[in-house]
């Protein structure tokens, strides 16, 4: 590539707003005001934004080579739908591996508020999807993939943790991410040997194991996954723990017992929101006395939660991020005491950059029958969105600590 200086810039080159590829480029020319991004198109280079002062956390230079010209309308079309499908089939590829600072730049600058701000911008973007939908192009429909023990193992750690990890320094490895993050749970729920505990929504049951090895308490999980259920129960006997733990092929609904203790990680988001009274109430019936209870979910720190169409349609279908306020009215409908509120958003792109570093080193390992190129592509997709919304997204990661004894002592400070 050229040296920097020497590029053309957007100004010089694309004035005219009438095909998508101008459109698209001047469009991030006017709304980003934070970054470059270099673009290469048939052999012509564009830097579109505007720079400000280099700033030793911020990512490097972005450069995004466009394989294929039909990449400006599906992204104009259909926003991060169109450029996760683009990604998929391979009409873009990002320089270095920096997709995920790509998308950070597109989030961070709020395109789809800037364009509102702007009429003239937003009747030719509504022109071009508008043209778009008239020519009625028949798309491919989305294959089922039944994805598999294999695919995890490739990039989560030996826990098999599939949540938001803690960072205690930015130097911690997913293991440790992981194991920061169990061992903080623990601590909040303040367990104690003998504790009887509860997880919802359990997974392969590495919470459960590492409170049972590191706490010395007996525990139950629950999951509605067959896979996580048969896994979870293999990882329990070969931990020699079949006497303190066991795994129920069991909806939260339905649960019956007492509990000193109960946790949800990673659960909510998959719950309905009309099933929210119900999944609370449950928790509510089975804490025993003087119980406390812990709920971490990907959350929405906004009034309004806009799902974003590329997860809906092809990683989470009708999945949910809840509001802090929808799952403190729970709380407090039920009776239970909010001990302690915490975001721990930004330890969520330090743990999804482990993942995508993971999954591309091991992503060679995958049944190429069972997971195919364009899959691989969607799922590395789904891993810089991850990292982006944690960098600049209005997301959060709750973790709310409640209690059904409103008498209880709250510590000075906080785990």
């Amino acid at each position: 590539m050229p040296p920097e200086n020497s590029l053309p810039s957007l100004s010089e080159q694309s004035r005219s707003v009438g095909t998508p590829q101008n459109l698209f480029l001047h469009l991030l020319d006017q709304c980003i005001t934070d970054a470059l991004i270099h673009f290469v198109v048939d052999g012509a280079y564009f830097i579109v934004g505007r720079a400000r002062p280099a700033q030793a956390a911020e990512p490097g230079e972005v450069v995004v080579h466009v394989h294929r010209k039909r990449f400006f309308t599906r992204v104009m079309c259909e926003g991060n739908l169109g450029l996760g499908e683009a990604f998929m089939d391979g009409d873009f590829e990002v320089e270095g591996g920096a997709l995920p600072d790509f998308l950070t730049i597109l989030l961070r600058n709020r395109l789809n508020e800037r364009i509102r701000r702007h009429p003239r911008l937003a009747l030719k973007v509504l022109m071009t999807r508008v043209v778009n939908a008239l020519r009625a192009k028949q798309r491919n429909v989305q294959h089922h993939y039944d994805l598999g023990d294999d695919l995890f193992e490739m990039f989560l750690d030996s826990t098999l943790t599939y949540s938001c990890g803690y960072a205690n320094s930015p130097s911690d490895e997913l293991e440790l991410l992981q194991i920061n993050k169990l061992d903080r749970i623990c601590r909040k729920l303040n367990l104690q040997p003998g504790h009887h505990l509860l997880d919802i929504g359990c997974g392969y049951g590495g919470l459960l194991i590492f409170a049972a090895q590191h706490y010395q308490i007996t525990g139950v999980g629950v999951t509605i996954s067959r896979r996580h259920y048969e896994h979870g129960k293999n990882r329990i006997a070969e931990a020699g723990l079949s006497g303190q733990l066991r795994i129920e092929f069991q909806d939260y609904g339905t649960l019956r017992g007492e509990f000193d203790r109960v946790v949800s990680v990673g659960m909510l988001e998959h719950v309905p929101q009309g099933e929210y009274r119900r999944y609370f109430r449950s928790i509510a019936r089975v804490l025993g006395p003087r119980g406390v209870g812990l709920v971490h979910s990907i959350g929405c720190n906004t009034f309004k939660n806009e799902h974003d169409p590329f997860i809906q349609k092809y990683i989470f279908p009708a999945s949910n991020l809840p509001r802090l306020s929808e799952i403190t009215s729970q709380l407090e409908r039920n009776r239970l005491a909010i001990l302690d509120v915490e975001n721990i958003k930004p330890h969520y792109a330090w743990t999804v950059l482990a993942w995508l570093r993971r999954f591309r080193e091991n992503q060679g390992r995958l049944d190429e029958g069972k997971y195919n190129a364009v899959f691989r592509r969607m799922w590395e997709y789904y891993f810089a969105c991850g990292i982006a919304a944690a960098r600049v997204s209005d997301s959060a990661v709750y973790q709310v600590l409640f209690t059904n004894d409103h008498t209880a002592e709250i510590p000075l400070q906080r785990v």
